[in-house]
């Protein structure tokens, strides 16, 4: 195998494999003694879901995403189309898609597949996060999240090259001045910190990207709801369709070879819309 897919496959093969050693490592540090009461042969531990992924997918992670509309609040105020906001919604939530996955996907598939590489491609991405709104949310969930990591999550995660570069990571962030030596600056942006967390923890990288443009998904229409664009039943049913689902899987085909070096704003009326959101008469949310 010669060709850069080639090798991008066999990469992601061995990233697959470490997250499982790693994973595999943490059970048999911190699995009970077996007992006939905690035994269930209809059970077993291999087909169970992944109890990461189930932490990390919950709504009530406190990343500080509900403070954020992505976009949406400025969407609905300049109303672009003439639809109702409920007939808009779905348009939006493809754009928000769209943006997500070429302007920060290829940085989590790059933090995941080379954790080592955690501090340079944060600072890439603040150089080439041109909105400051947008910067400013990607950054305060990702300090969220790095916060999580250290009080909750590190435990049982092992000595990965993902744990040893988020701990790497959070002496720079946390130093004063925030400029190394060599001119690199960090500053905790969300995807990138995501891809080594979920990488310490065992999460392959398909999972975690997954879960990435789910989880924006869920805050976008939890957004919607509080912005009366959609009830809860009818944000529920969105969430559950096969159309979100289409739509995830979509994006990350469509960007999964991209290289961080082709990132770019695939919607820049995205830029716009959350650029203007602070220019909003009234307003509910952070962006």
């Amino acid at each position: 195998m010669s060709s850069i897919a080639d090798k991008r496959v066999l990469t992601e093969e061995i990233a697959h494999l470490e997250a499982q050693l790693t994973a595999a490592r943490a059970r048999l540090n911190h699995s009970p003694t077996p007992s006939a009461s905690n035994s269930n042969p209809a059970l077993p531990p291999n087909g169970l879901p992944s109890h990461p992924l189930l932490l990390l997918s919950d709504s009530a992670l406190p990343l500080g995403s509900f403070a954020f509309s992505s976009g949406l609040e400025s969407y609905l105020a300049h109303n672009p189309y003439p639809k109702t906001a409920s007939e808009a919604f779905p348009h939006f939530l493809t754009l928000a898609l769209t943006t997500l996955a070429t302007t920060t996907l290829p940085y989590l598939l790059a933090a995941h597949r080379s954790p080592e590489q955690l501090q340079e491609l944060d600072a890439t991405l603040d150089a080439c996060t041109l909105c400051p709104v947008a910067r400013r949310a990607s950054v305060a969930q990702g300090k969220a999240l790095l916060t999580l990591w250290e009080r909750a999550l590190r435990t049982g995660a092992g000595e990965s090259p993902a744990a040893l570069a988020l701990g790497e990571f959070s002496v720079v962030l946390k130093s004063i001045p925030l400029h190394r030596d060599d001119g690199c600056e960090v500053s905790g942006h969300f995807a990138p910190i995501w891809a080594a967390v979920t990488r310490a923890m065992g999460i392959t990288l398909r999972e975690s990207a997954y879960t990435f443009l789910f989880n924006h998904a869920k805050a976008v229409v939890s957004a919607a709801v509080r912005a009366s664009v959609m009830g809860p039943y009818a944000a529920q049913g969105m969430l559950a369709g096969t159309w979100l689902r289409g739509e995830i899987e979509d994006v990350m085909a469509r960007n999964w070879g991209m290289d961080v070096e082709d990132a770019a704003q695939g919607v820049p009326m995205c830029d716009l819309w959350v650029g203007r959101h602070e220019l909003l008469y009234s307003r509910i949310f952070n962006s």
